[in-house]
């Protein structure tokens, strides 16, 4: 069975890229996949300290509900990655927890250890804005791209929806939905 983890970026519960998430996650569970969501606001972790306490093992010493989150990333066949833009980037939320993988682009890159054994591994990338500017969609796009590169998960595809501001006003947005919810379909069929 196929593992997804999707990931919940934006502080507010019942928003646009929370909603665009359930969308995608029901897709994915349509073609038997077993899917977990994680809500990152409802971790208590902290930002990375630069610490160097990954330096040689590549495994991050600061213990928080991060641990949590690597386990299940590591264990995860799929990724979903959702956020609002903030400031024409991803939430602090979503940049907070990248930034904590900080460990694993140690043991890829300076110790040259393998990242994960699973391959094929596909991950997905939604995203909502207030604004239409394409720029800020492409700017949170090349650091989850990065992050992916990274954990050595594939780029699979992605949801973009601007001029969405009000909170659930993506339900009115039917067309997006279903893009959503065909994403998630596709990232378990193949």
């Amino acid at each position: 069975m196929i593992k997804v983890i999707g990931i919940g970026g934006s502080p507010r519960k019942g928003g646009n890229s929370d909603i665009l998430l359930d969308e995608t996650l029901k897709g994915a569970r349509k073609h038997g996949a077993s899917c977990e969501k994680i809500i990152l606001n409802d971790l208590d972790f902290r930002p990375c300290q630069e610490c160097g306490g990954c330096d040689e093992t590549g495994v991050c010493v600061v213990k928080d509900d991060m641990q949590s989150v690597y386990k299940k990333i590591e264990e995860a066949d799929r990724i979903i990655i959702a956020t609002p833009i903030f400031f024409g980037s991803l939430s602090a939320q979503i940049k907070m927890m990248i930034d904590r993988f900080q460990s694993y682009w140690i043991r890829r890159y300076i110790l040259k250890i393998a990242v994960s054994a699973k391959k094929r591994r596909k991950g997905i990338f939604l995203c909502v804005s207030g604004s239409d500017k394409k720029e800020f969609f492409e700017n949170a796009k090349k650091i989850i791209r990065i992050f992916f590169i990274t954990l050595n998960i594939e780029y699979f595809g992605d949801v973009f929806c601007g001029g969405i501001d009000e909170k659930a006003a993506i339900k009115k947005n039917k067309k997006t939905l279903a893009k959503a919810f065909k994403l998630g379909e596709a990232l378990v069929k193949n």
